[in-house]
Formats: structure tokens, sequence, C-alpha cells
């Protein structure tokens, strides 16, 4: 791959961040940022510590307020969020040390070594045991912000972190947002669509997934399956049962993502699953488009990013994360040109 495609991490805070990268620079914004109490990383001011949701979410709508001056008129944002459950104690809940009431996202490991997480009460103003609704609520206020609120996306876990919780269902989903700038956008929909399969009685299947994120193109096998009306010509073998032949063909992405969550081995975490991450950056953008995580962790939207031949920059507050993005990236692609900048 050419030194074109290659990936920056810029280790600092997004918000100081931001304001050195020009206008319009990026063609799409693809980031997960810091579930409100997980994680502290030590630093004063960042996010995802805050005394209270409202500042959290003002905090978030400040960075996306920059992000969007740095992303050209026709990109779009990719905007993961997890929710989080109000605990104990009136209006009041406690910090995400042991007794964290998360909805289990990639980063809901708990390791008080790791993270340093503070044993603290953060004020949400709600009666205990109620779902704070955090990704709609940030939503909500880019939207206020002048962003386009295109589309809300289920982020379908089929291994979500186990709960001890006897009241109410465990959680296996999360939110994806798909905001713009603009009423008109770049939107590649062929780039990211899904296999779906119809049988012989006119049921419909589908696979859920997406293209092949390591080189953005479908095998020479699945482009042959595609073409509608080609039978496998394969039958049932159980007996008392009728003959199958399918028709395989893609459609449109639908608006359930099933991706599995998937650790890394070198963080305490999960991280943001690549398969998550794919489908985003192949509608969002084109081959050597710049995309932005301005909450990089461990690197994986540079690594897909790479992957998919475009290029990437990463803003990450933990100079260690920060460093594990770089390993991450070299030694996926050992000739790629990473930025090692420290602000």
């Amino acid at each position: 791959m050419s030194a074109e495609t290659s990936v920056r991490v810029i280790t600092a805070d997004c918000r100081a961040a931001l304001r050195d990268l020009p206008d319009s620079s990026v063609q799409a914004i693809v980031t997960s940022p810091p579930y409100y109490g997980l994680r502290d990383y030590g630093v004063a001011g960042q996010i995802g510590q805050e005394d209270s949701l409202a500042e959290y979410v003002g905090n978030l709508t400040a960075v996306f307020r920059e992000a969007r001056r740095v992303l050209r008129d026709d990109g779009t944002l990719w905007l993961n969020l997890g929710d989080s459950y109000g605990s104990v104690g009136g209006d009041t809940y406690h910090g995400f040390n042991r007794r964290w009431s998360g909805t289990g996202g990639h980063g809901s490991k708990q390791d008080a070594t790791l993270t340093g997480v503070k044993d603290r009460i953060l004020r949400t103003g709600l009666v205990a045991k109620n779902l704070l609704g955090v990704p709609w609520r940030v939503a909500f206020a880019l939207q206020a912000d002048g962003w386009i609120l295109r589309q809300d996306i289920i982020w379908h876990k089929p291994n979500p972190m186990p709960e001890s919780v006897r009241d109410r269902c465990t959680k296996a989903h999360e939110y994806l947002f798909l905001l713009s700038k603009a009423e008109r956008y770049f939107f590649d929909t062929t780039a990211m669509q899904e296999d779906a399969v119809y049988g012989a009685r006119g049921s419909e299947y589908y696979s859920g997934k997406t293209l092949e994120y390591q080189s953005g193109r479908t095998s020479k096998k699945k482009r042959e399956s595609r073409k509608r009306g080609e039978f496998d010509g394969k039958t049932n073998e159980q007996p008392g049962r009728e003959a199958f032949r399918a028709i395989r063909d893609t459609r449109n992405r639908r608006s359930v993502w099933t991706v599995a969550t998937k650790p890394y081995a070198g963080a305490h975490f999960a991280t943001f699953p690549p398969d998550l991450i794919a489908p985003c950056i192949l509608a969002g953008s084109k081959p050597g488009d710049v995309v932005l995580d301005p909450f990089g962790g461990a690197g994986t939207t540079g690594l897909v990013a790479h992957r998919l031949q475009r290029r990437a920059v990463l803003i990450e507050l933990n100079p260690a994360y920060a460093e594990m993005a770089r390993a991450r990236v070299r030694d996926d692609a050992p000739l790629l040109a990473t930025g090692s900048e420290h602000d």
C-alpha cells in the first residue's frame, strides 16, 4: 500500500487537536466516545467523567461542533454510544468501579488497575434504576446544534456482557447514529449492501454480512453466487423434505446490524468491532479519502480504514492507547508510515 493511505495518530485531547485540523479535510467521522462514567484516564477535564450527565452531553456537543468544521460538506458522522442505568440513592448513581450498571458495550470490562475508575457519585437528576438514555440525549443535542440526524442503527450483539439483573432483560444492543452536515451527502449504498437469499417458496433469508472489509470487494466465489437466478444445485438430503434451491442476491442494508464484540489481546477491554466500522467507512468514503476518529482508542478505525485503502486521523488522549494504535497499524502493515505526534 502506498504512503498516501497512511494512518496518523495524535496523542492529545480531541478538543485541542481538532482545532489544528484544516476545514473540510475529512470525508467521514467514525467514532465511539467514552461512555458516561465508565473509564477514568487520570487526566483532568477528560470526557466521560463529568459530574453531571448534562455536562457530558454538552462536552460531546462541543467536540462534534468542531468536528463538523473539519468534515467536508458532503461528509457523514457515524457515532456509536452505549447507555447506562441509574443505580442507587435518589437522584444519583454510583461510579463504575465495581457497581457499574452500564449496558455492556466494547470497553465495558472493568479493570480498576487499568482504568483507575474512581468510586464516586455522578449526578443525573433521576430516580434510581432509570435508564439514562445517553445515546438519544447526545443525538438530540447534536441535532439541535445543527447536525442532521439521518438514522438510528441498532447494533445487535449476539454475545452481550452477562448481567445479574433480575427485573429487566439483558441488554444486547447499542446505537449507531448516522448524521450529516447537509441534506445531500456522499453515501455509497452499493458498497455496504448485505446478502439476501430467496428460497424456492418465496421465503427471504439474509446473512447480515457486508462486503469483505479487508479489501472492500467480495470474493470471486461470492460475486458469482450473487448473480440473480443462479441455483446452487444442492438438494436437501434429509428424508421427507422437499429439495431447496436458493436464489442469491444483495439488498440495501437493514438498520439492525448483528456484530459480535471481539477482544483485542493487547487491551483489557473489547475494542470497537471492525465489522461494525467497515460498513460505515465503505458507505461514507471512497478509497483515498480521510476518515477521522476523535476518540481513537486502540486504533481499530485506523486499522480498518487502512485495509480499505483510506487514510485516517486518530486522536487519543491516553498515551498508552495511542501507542497501542500505532503498534496495531504497524503490525498489520509493516511498511505503513504512522504519525507519532505528541501534543
